[in-house]
């Protein structure tokens, strides 16, 4: 059968928007908004036009070519019928609903991270469209904003899974609207935050997130965004102790773009200090625990429950680590009774971090039965659901006997983020 004998009735090469009941301006949206996505899945595979004509020409029985995708469905001339979307759902290894309409669409991405498609396509498939920086109608660079504020917040006690979902699905609908450079800060915050929450299965998806942005940062024009990506990076992979070369290297292309005090500069010196200490270097470590001191003197936050921000108490988080890989007792001690004195009573997760440091200091100080122990109590204490990829690592490290180096392992369990 030649492609234009699929066009019958249940058949059908594309459908007009006109003809379905759509303003023009919809129907025009809407095939441009699938003709693009179809792209996007297409790239992430790896395949060219002509491969995926080929493919659904062998799914459909019916012929398919390249030029026919290029200019009628790519392009956003037409949309595929129901006959088409079918194959291309079964081509593509995505659900049809994906490609049937915004509504369903949307539907479909709020829970992206939940579905087969996240481990082999969500990732690539919001790359492609940052970097052609797709253009639409959205919410206002305001409602963005406040947007981003909440995600802050929320990502301090909310778990992984419903966090990943909606950064997800945002982050869809934003790559469209990179239009300026305070839209490109915008993403670039929310880039970070969906980077940290990257299922461990595979590192260095999350150490690519962070890179690109980072990017994307550099695209804003901003100075302090530019720094706080990269600060946010470094303090998140030197904490988990993952990955310290690049721990390092956020961190130094932090401090060089900018001598100003600021929160990305304060979680710069904080990531590079955990990284020295992991590689021996205590030296360093110490100087750098002075330095991040004093940096905090100068850039501290007055919030206190948002990702966003560094005040005392999670400062002191920071130290209280730092203080039992060196075997710091006493400075740990203190470091730990100033977190807990102004940690948020909504936000568990990090008292548990505080309470497996202590396991930590117990290990160092060769107790590791009572350390191990210790610690597992406090992780199994928190609801499953608020488990972190961090709080993981940092049990591995404490049952390595205090070798930082297990703490080194990504996670396979989808369920887990990587905040801090």
């Amino acid at each position: 059968m030649r492609l234009h004998e699929a066009s019958g009735t249940g058949g059908g090469i594309q459908r007009s928007g006109k003809r379905s009941g759509r303003s023009g301006w919809q129907a025009e949206y809407m095939s441009a908004d699938t003709g693009r996505l179809i792209r996007q899945l297409r790239v992430a595979k790896g395949w060219s036009q002509g491969r995926l004509a080929s493919e659904l020409s062998k799914l459909s029985g019916c012929t398919m070519t390249r030029e026919y995708i290029s200019r009628h469905w790519e392009s956003g001339k037409t949309e595929p019928s129901a006959f088409w979307l079918r194959h291309l759902a079964a081509a593509l290894d995505c659900p049809q609903e994906l490609l049937e309409a915004d509504v369903n669409r949307r539907r479909f991405l709020s829970h992206l991270a939940a579905t087969s498609i996240a481990p082999a396509v969500a990732s690539d498939l919001l790359s492609q469209g940052f970097s052609t920086r797709l253009h639409a109608s959205g919410p206002t660079v305001e409602e963005w904003e406040a947007t981003l504020a909440r995600y802050g917040t929320d990502y301090m006690s909310q778990g992984a899974a419903t966090i990943q979902q909606r950064l997800a699905a945002d982050l869809v609908v934003l790559q469209q609207q990179l239009d300026s450079p305070r839209m490109w800060a915008i993403a670039a915050r929310l880039m970070t935050l969906f980077a940290k929450t990257y299922p461990g299965s595979d590192g260095n998806k999350a150490i690519a997130w962070y890179r690109m942005a980072a990017e994307a940062a550099d695209r804003s024009e901003d100075i302090d965004i530019r720094v706080w990506v990269r600060g946010r990076a470094a303090i998140a992979l030197g904490y988990e102790g993952a990955a310290l070369p690049v721990a390092h290297t956020f961190a130094d292309q932090a401090l060089a773009i900018s001598e100003r005090s600021s929160l990305g500069r304060l979680n710069s010196l904080w990531g590079k200090a955990h990284a020295a200490v992991l590689e021996g270097d205590v030296r360093t470590a110490r100087e750098l625990v002075d330095e991040g001191r004093r940096e905090f003197d100068r850039s501290y936050s007055e919030e206190q429950t948002s990702d966003y921000a560094v005040p005392w108490w999670r400062v002191n988080v920071f130290l209280s680590l730092l203080a039992a890989r060196l075997g710091d007792e006493k400075l740990a001690v203190q470091a730990q009774e100033d977190a807990r004195a102004e940690l948020p009573a909504q936000l568990p997760r990090f008292a548990t971090h505080l309470a497996m440091h202590r396991g930590l200091m117990l290990v160092r100080a060769g107790d590791r039965q009572q350390g191990v122990a210790l610690a597992r109590a406090a992780l199994d204490a928190l609801p499953p659901e608020k488990h972190s990829l961090t709080l993981r690592m940092l049990m591995s490290e404490i049952a390595g006997v205090g070798n930082p180096g297990s703490a080194r392992r990504f996670t396979t369990d989808p369920r887990l983020d990587r905040t801090t």
